[in-house]
């Protein structure tokens, strides 16, 4: 009985030669598994092409409201962003498809998981650690690097090998852009992005919206509702995790949110760049921001801040199943407890306008910052707090006066 292999499957040219490949090369029986954690229509017509390419099996499992509860939401409470501009969005997908690529593997008995990402990307990084984690005795096949065995190194390689194998797959030699799309976001990478001296073609390029200035002249009132932290409600219509950021990515698609250009620091010490569509995420995340502001003190605000941070880096370098993410979040969770409320705010032109926000546990008293004094604050308070909060500096001026009056002296 021949060993099987789960292959990561997209359908795409590169995973559709792979199989082929993985019968040819290695003798398998291939297993393909779709991971759908939100790619639309690609997902089209992708068992007919399985089967036709060799694959005794295909499998299809939809996570969208695993990846949305269990990896979007921990790093929207935490507000973890990647060099200030990234969302994470394919670095979070990673960990939940190696997740299941792994249940499938022991539910299939395979040996072996395969990836078709590039030796030169973040992504082989991130499966394979996910799949250390989950399953250490399960082989990994990654077949770009496997260059003695691999020679294609072109899309006319791969097309070439496929005509050879009987496969005759809807693919040209056309460039486009190397995207990624999930429920959170769509990625562009290559053609004129491979120069950061050109200006992006967004006219050519967006799937998910347009730019701010093809955006409507006419601002849109948005209200979300939070409960411990997680959305639960848009306008008023309560709505799972999942079809909320769906909801977002229409409306700011709509008015022209979450177009991010970015050259950003891979793991394997290159740098990339990219045009990163996120209008839900980018919402979502400003939201979230907009009722922590309310609710959390300022020593938590100021730690969490570093946490989000440190958990950005966890997350885009593959090591989600690790001691220090679950610690990182646990913190995270904590902080949530009472972010609970209701937020508003304007969407227009790419711009998220504040509209206004309440919560049941505010920290905000509005008798504390008036103008007015309240009774809670006497303002004498201030001399004594002021005297001692500026000491070091008191005492460091006086110390370089003393010194400089020494050497005048001498």
């Amino acid at each position: 009985m021949k060993e099987k292999v789960i292959l990561a499957y997209s359908g795409g040219l590169d995973t559709t030669a792979i199989i082929p490949w993985l019968k040819e090369t290695f003798d398998y029986d291939v297993v393909c598994c779709c991971i759908d954690c939100g790619q639309g229509n690609e997902l089209d017509g992708l068992e007919e092409r399985a089967k036709l390419s060799g694959a005794t099996k295909l499998y299809i499992e939809d996570i969208n409201d695993d990846f949305a509860e269990n990896y979007i939401m921990p790093c929207v409470q935490a507000g973890a962003v990647y060099e200030n501009k990234y969302l994470l969005g394919t670095s979070m997908a990673r960990p939940a498809i190696a997740k299941r690529l792994v249940e499938i593997a022991r539910k299939e008995g395979a040996t072996a998981i395969c990836h078709g990402a590039t030796g030169k990307g973040n992504d082989q990084i991130r499966f394979e650690l996910g799949i250390k984690a989950l399953a250490p005795d399960i082989k990994i096949i990654a077949p770009w690097r496997m260059t003695d065995v691999w020679k294609m190194q072109s899309r006319e390689d791969e097309i070439e090998y496929c005509k050879q194998h009987g496969i005759d797959l809807p693919f040209d030699h056309s460039q486009s852009y190397s995207r990624d799309r999930n429920l959170w976001h769509i990625s562009h990478e290559g053609l004129e992005l491979e120069d950061p001296a050109n200006a992006p073609n967004y006219d050519h390029m967006l799937v998910l919206g347009v730019t701010p200035e093809k955006a409507p002249d006419k601002p849109e009132l948005v209200t979300m509702t939070f409960e411990k932290g997680v959305p639960t409600s848009i306008n008023g219509k309560k709505m799972k995790v999942a079809d909320i950021i769906r909801e977002l990515n229409r409306l700011g698609g709509k008015h022209g949110v979450g177009i991010v250009d970015i050259v950003e620091n891979r793991v394997v010490g290159m740098k990339s760049r990219g045009v990163y569509e996120t209008p839900g995420g980018t919402i979502l995340m400003e939201a979230h921001a907009q009722l922590e502001e309310l609710v959390l003190d300022r020593a938590t605000m100021e730690t969490k801040k570093d946490m989000g941070n440190k958990l950005a880096q966890i997350v885009y370098e593959g090591k989600w199943f690790t001691p220090l993410c679950d610690a990182v979040r646990a913190f995270v969770t904590s902080t949530q407890e009472y972010v609970t409320g209701e937020v508003k705010f304007r969407l227009y032109k790419g711009n998220i306008i504040k509209a206004g926000t309440t919560s049941p546990y505010s920290l905000y008293s509005e008798s504390l910052a008036s103008f007015t004094t309240g009774d809670q604050y006497d303002h004498h308070d201030a001399s004594g707090f002021i005297t001692l909060f500026g000491l070091p500096l008191k005492v460091r001026a006086q110390m370089l006066a003393s010194v400089k009056e020494q050497d005048a002296a001498k």
